[in-house]
């Protein structure tokens, strides 16, 4: 695959991206390119397109199908396997958010309110640390129930809501 000027700025752009949020380079700018891609490409082409070892080409997509962001498929008279990105750039989102909550946010939400828990019944942690923490508690369980809400809300409400926060913005208070 013959990279333009662009979709080389696209795909180290994605790469730093994914650093930033937690994800290896490689595996952001594997999904890059197969985001990209309008055939499903084989990880062989990937490595050599994207000049890294097939290891690291392996490692990245067994890590883009575990969240979901790529699927497999075969193509006749090729014994090797092809991947395609997902391309809904709002299911990719979807998916990231939901990958996200499930591995870090509420283990955290666990983690916390058993030390709200604890702090609430030791007799040795100080009430306003035990109270910051509960306070801690509902604000992480609130932002989890309203993403639980909206994420069951069909998808075309779901646009209409997101293009409509910033309208509904101007009409509120301003905090100062």
């Amino acid at each position: 695959m013959e990279l333009t000027p662009a979709m080389q700025d696209f795909i180290l752009h994605w790469g730093e991206m994914g650093t930033r949020w937690g994800v290896n380079r490689s595996v952001a700018q594997v999904h890059a390119l197969l985001h990209l891609s309008s055939d499903p490409l084989p990880a062989e082409e990937i490595a050599e397109t994207l000049g890294l070892a097939r290891s690291n080409v392996s490692t990245a997509i067994k890590e883009l199908q575990g969240w979901g962001l790529i699927r497999v498929s075969r193509q006749l008279k090729d014994r090797r396997d092809h991947f395609t990105a997902e391309r809904d750039l709002f299911e990719v989102v979807r998916l990231v958010v939901e990958g996200r909550r499930n591995r870090e946010f509420l283990p955290t939400i666990s983690a916390v309110e058993g030390a709200a828990d604890l702090a609430a019944t030791d007799g040795k942690t100080p009430d306003e640390v035990a109270k910051r923490m509960k306070e801690t508690l509902e604000i992480m369980q609130m932002f989890d129930t309203w993403y639980s809400q909206m994420a069951r809300l069909p998808r075309g409400t779901q646009l209409s809501m997101l293009k409509l926060g910033a309208k509904i913005a101007k009409y509120l208070p301003k905090s100062g």
